[in-house]
This record gives C-alpha cells, structure tokens and sequence, in this order.
C-alpha cells in the first residue's frame, strides 16, 4: 500500500468515525460573552440520556421560548471551524439568542447527544433518535413556569434541522419551526463523500446502510424527513436553503416544503457553499426573530 493510499484508508476511517459518533466540540464561550444571564440546566431525552445546555430568562415573567437545535458535528453554541477534516465555517447562536431576548423569548441552547456535554447514544442517525433530545428538550420548557408553554418555537440547522421535523410529530405543541438547510441523508451522504473522498466517496457511503443495519440503527438511505414534514400538523414553518450549498440541494428543501401543511415556502438564501448557507442564523439576526415574533 502506498503512502497516500494509507492516508486515504486514514481519512475515510475518521471521517466514518465522526458520522457514527460523532465529535464534542469543547464549550469555549457562554451567553455571558453576549451579555446574557442564563442557567445551566440538565433534563433527559425520553430515552433517558442526559442532556447538558443553558437556560437563558428573557424577563422574569411568563414568556414565550425558542429551542436551538445544532447540526452534525457542532454544539449549543453553534460550530467552530477549522475542527473536522473538509471545508467549513463558523457559526454562531448567540448573536441570535441576545436578539430573541431582547424581543422578549426565552432561549434554550442545548447539546444534542453525542455532542458537547451530553450523554451518549451511538451511533448518529441525524434525525430519528435525536428526536427523543428534542422532545426532551420542549418537555423540559413546558415544565418551567416561566414558559409560555402555547408558544414554543424550534431553530434546527442542518441535521438539527432534520431533527426537529421527526421530533414534532410526537412532541408536545411546537408553535413556529426555522428550519434551515434540512436534507436527506443518503444525498449529504453521496455529494459529501465524492467532494471530500473522491470518485470512491459515492460508494463507500452506500456501504453505511450495511454497517448501519448491523448497529440496530435506522438506515441512512431509509431517511427521509418529507415522511414527518407532512405530519408537522399545525406547526408553522420557515424552510432555509443557501443557494450554493454542494451537498444539499434546493429542490429536496422545496419538496419537504411542498409536503408541510404549514409551510412559508424556502428562503433562498445567497451562499458560496453548504456551511455558508448556515450564516442565515447570525448574518439575518431580524429575520430570525420576525418569524418568531409573529408566528409564536
């Protein structure tokens, strides 16, 4: 085996260890950095995992709240870029959270699990049990007395974003969804592993539904959010897609909008890539809370 074959035998080993378990980002700011107060809290998924995140008390006063819900790889407070081995960028929560306090929402920042401070639950699934975080996560909310519990919101990114579509469904009453840049898996999958492993990328991704199945765990070319999409009910959503994004794509976006009874259409948002199509959440910081403000 030559030495750049070995590195590729490297590269595609790491790169399947980050889809099946995922990284933890170390938490190296607070909402203090933006001048917020907030609580650390902990609450359980409804399998029982532990999940870490901070509270932060818009008023002292019932109000409404919005619960972030992070993508692959990040944590509660976004991504920090320059941690995995492919191209991406930064993106921040807190712009957007000091915001929503400041137009009067509680925020909810939290990590997923598998990521920054929570428990474990291998492997990823990029949605179908991460769904059991995010119904924790509005069971938690609506435990609180300070919580408006007919006025809760999600922001999901990425799988986050996908997460939030399989949560809903069977989550108490999730008023207003941001869903920005939600895809299926096996297309992430194909475009992502062609543009980081090359030609060879499209059929090792293939290969994960085998190793998948021998984990227990829900296929990723079974994963489909247009399924929960068209049962988000009376939930009213905002889809977000960047217009340069290389792994996703407009028309999957489109189509899980086109299926959603609720649904504002897709926000094509002006982007040089896939991660850049995230900055919608901090570089649109009034958008975000337009639509919270006047769907929640």
């Amino acid at each position: 085996m030559t030495i750049l074959q070995e590195r590729g035998l490297t590269r595609l080993r790491h790169l399947t260890a980050l889809m099946i378990v995922g990284d933890r980002q170390p938490l190296t700011r607070t909402p203090a950095e933006a001048d917020l107060d907030f609580e650390d809290v902990a609450f359980a998924s409804t399998d029982g995992v532990e999940l870490r995140g901070w509270f932060v008390p818009a008023c002292d006063r019932v109000a409404p709240a919005v619960v972030f819900v992070h993508g692959w790889l990040w944590n509660r407070l976004g991504n920090t870029a320059g941690r995995v081995p492919f191209p991406d960028a930064s993106v921040d929560f807190l712009p957007a959270t000091r915001a929503l306090h400041d137009a009067g929402c509680h925020v909810l920042l939290f990590d997923l699990a598998n990521h920054g401070e929570s428990g474990r639950r291998p492997p990823l699934t990029f949605g179908p049990w991460e769904a059991r975080d995010v119904i924790g996560a509005v069971r938690y909310l609506r435990s609180r007395v300070d919580v408006d519990v007919e006025r809760i919101g999600a922001l999901g990114t990425s799988a986050g974003a996908n997460t939030v579509m399989y949560a809903i469904p069977d989550a108490p009453p999730v008023k207003a969804f941001l869903a920005v840049q939600p895809t299926r898996l096996a297309v992430f999958n194909r475009h992502f592993s062609r543009e980081v492993l090359g030609p060879v990328g499209p059929a090792e991704a293939r290969s994960m539904d085998l190793l998948y199945a021998m984990l227990g765990a829900p296929l990723p070319s079974r994963h489909d959010p247009a399924v929960p999409a068209a049962h988000l009910g009376h939930t009213v959503v905002q889809y977000v897609q960047g217009t340069g994004d290389r792994w996703g794509g407009m028309e999957i976006v489109k189509e899980f909008s086109s299926v959603t009874p609720h649904s504002l259409g897709v926000v094509e948002y002006p982007s040089t890539g896939r991660y850049e199509g995230y900055q919608y959440v901090s570089e649109r910081v009034d958008d975000v809370v337009s639509f919270f403000l006047e769907n929640l």
